[in-house]
């Protein structure tokens, strides 16, 4: 949770603070309570999708997905908490608990900088591979087709490590597959403002609203400061410290270590990077944050994500419009296909969280449609929005082109299950999941008057 400390936004934070309907406890985000730290899961079992309209075989695919799961950014959460750690057990102020603590994260914080900080560890890589081998079994004519016809596949990324080998990955699994995929991969190529757009020139005033926002800065601190943070906050530390060094880090004598919230924070986020790293090691981070505790933390990691890369507050599209340069992309390999001036058979991107909640809002999917006021801000009871379903980790969106004769339509996929096109685009037939181009075109606002 990033640190908001002018005199301005606090300013502001207290007036909305009270005058928002915030809840004392947030209601469950998911089992685990992980937020975007979530593990992937496909959410559709492979022979329950919706054949395609009779004669409509398909003939090119195309994704995003994010990379798999990883290790965390860097070790600053575990140094913090160790620090604490370290003091409380100087002092005899571990619970029996806690005592274990320190070796634990010692043990968490030495496999994810084996594997390389921000890295995929082997679970993220399994991931990837089993994505892939089920786009395979989803799609056997098509890379029938690809084979046939000498069609490329074509792989790009964001240029970050995780997302190169999450791709290499991919390409990799496709090919096992099939020894005759193999030949026809293209080597991977870099396109940062496609698919690290946040970074890029076209998320410059993104990132003024980030940085320098005030109405955003008043909402995130009043979400963070309120009294159930503080609660859950020493729920968290009474775990692995005694109640009286619980009571000093709450009153700041540790606040060059860091504040009651922080080391919470810093606990949660170890527990949540924890299931990304099972193929590394065994953790029972569960053991130090009780679920409550847990899901009130998610659900402030939420809120920051919601408001910051999400759909964000009513009336404004600073947050996802700069995911446009995505979904043109897609659209435009899809009129490439359709106008015949394509030999790709399939699409494959790989990105991060930063740009799959952005175009998930943008694109209007389940559970990133529904915008807040300053006066009602976000909150679990009054939001589907949950970043565990909206941005796990590898999460993805798929098209699939179907064509039979001049007439082509495409399937959404989203994390592996079949999913409406927003609202507003109607399908071949009520209840499909198959939309024609050219209403997809019309709805996106894609054609000429």
């Amino acid at each position: 949770m990033q640190k908001r400390t002018t005199a301005t936004a606090l300013a502001l934070a207290a007036s909305v603070l009270l005058t928002a309907a915030l809840p004392a406890q947030a209601k469950a985000g998911s089992p685990g309570f992980y937020g975007t730290k979530t593990t992937y899961a496909p959410q559709q079992d492979l022979r329950t999708y919706e054949q395609a309209p009779e004669g409509f075989a398909p003939v090119f695919t195309e994704t995003v997905s994010r990379h798999g799961s990883r290790a965390a950014s860097d070790s600053e959460d575990g140094d913090l908490i160790l620090a604490l750690w370290e003091k409380a057990r100087s002092e005899g102020q571990l619970t029996r608990t806690g005592e274990g603590f320190g070796s634990e994260v010692r043990s968490l914080l030495a496999a994810m900088d084996r594997i390389g900080y921000g890295q995929l560890g082997g679970r993220g890589e399994r991931e990837m591979r089993d994505t892939a081998a089920r786009l395979r079994q989803r799609l056997p004519g098509l890379f029938s087709k690809i084979v046939d016809d000498s069609e490329r596949i074509d792989v790009v990324d964001s240029g970050k490590d995780r997302a190169v080998d999450s791709g290499t990955l991919f390409a990799e699994a496709l090919a096992e597959g099939d020894p005759a995929v193999g030949p026809l991969i293209s080597p991977a190529r870099t396109d940062p403002d496609l698919l690290y757009f946040h970074k890029s020139a076209g998320g410059e005033e993104y990132r003024d609203y980030v940085e320098n926002d005030e109405r955003l800065a008043a909402t995130l601190d009043a979400i963070i400061e309120q009294p159930a943070t503080h609660t859950a906050a020493r729920g968290v530390l009474k775990k692995i410290f005694k109640p009286a060094f619980v009571k000093r880090v709450s009153a700041g004598e540790f606040a060059s270590i860091g504040t009651e919230v922080e080391a919470a924070q810093a606990v949660h986020a170890l527990y949540a990077i924890a299931p990304a790293m099972a193929d590394e090691g065994a953790w029972n981070m569960k053991r130090y944050i009780a679920p409550r505790d847990a899901r009130w933390f998610a659900y402030l990691g939420d809120a920051e994500d919601f408001y910051e890369k999400g759909p964000g507050f009513t009336g404004s599209d600073i947050t996802y419009k700069m995911a446009g340069v995505l979904l043109d992309d897609f659209f435009e390999k899809i009129e490439a296909k359709r106008a015949g001036t394509s030999d790709v058979g399939a699409e494959l991107r790989f990105t991060h969280a930063e740009e799959i909640i952005p175009l998930a809002a943008l694109m209007g999917l389940p559970g990133s449609t529904k915008q807040v006021s300053p006066a009602r801000p976000f909150t679990y009871a009054g939001n589907p929005w949950r970043g565990s379903s909206v941005a796990p980790m590898a999460a993805n969106i798929q098209w699939d082109l179907f064509r039979k004769g001049n007439r082509y339509l495409v399937r959404m996929l989203y994390n592996e299950k079949q999913t409406a096109f927003k609202q507003g685009c109607e399908p071949v037939a009520k209840g499909s999941y198959f939309y024609d181009v050219d209403e997809l075109e019309r709805c996106f606002d894609r054609t000429t008057p």
